[in-house]
């Protein structure tokens, strides 16, 4: 990616016609509305790129889980002799049954 000087050409500028001023602002213009829609492209990669690492975060997060749920519910069993709470129940369901919802294909 390039960079531009933000100083104007003065001295051309000052001394340019009107036909000219004219066409140097319609270039300005146009490179600023180019410039922009880079922007907004790499804006688009940027929050996919994003929501690509946080959905592997939350997918390593949730193999963790349920990596140790075994531990825990067989300690929680020493524990409880056996007897197992609601929220064990919930969260042992959740990760089977929820379905995925992936929005409009």
């Amino acid at each position: 990616m390039t960079t531009r000087s933000a100083q104007p050409p003065w001295e051309f500028l000052l001394s340019a016609s009107r036909n000219s001023l004219q066409s140097f602002e319609l270039s300005r213009l146009a490179h600023a509305s180019n410039l922009r829609k880079e922007i907004a492209a790499l804006l688009d990669q940027w929050m996919e790129e994003n929501a690509a690492a946080m959905l592997a975060r939350w997918l390593l997060e949730q193999r963790e889980r349920s990596s140790r749920a075994p531990d825990v519910l067989s300690a929680g069993e020493s524990r409880n002799n056996g007897a197992h709470s609601a929220s064990d129940n919930f969260l042992a369901d959740r990760g089977a049954s929820q379905p995925v919802n992936r929005g409009p294909a």
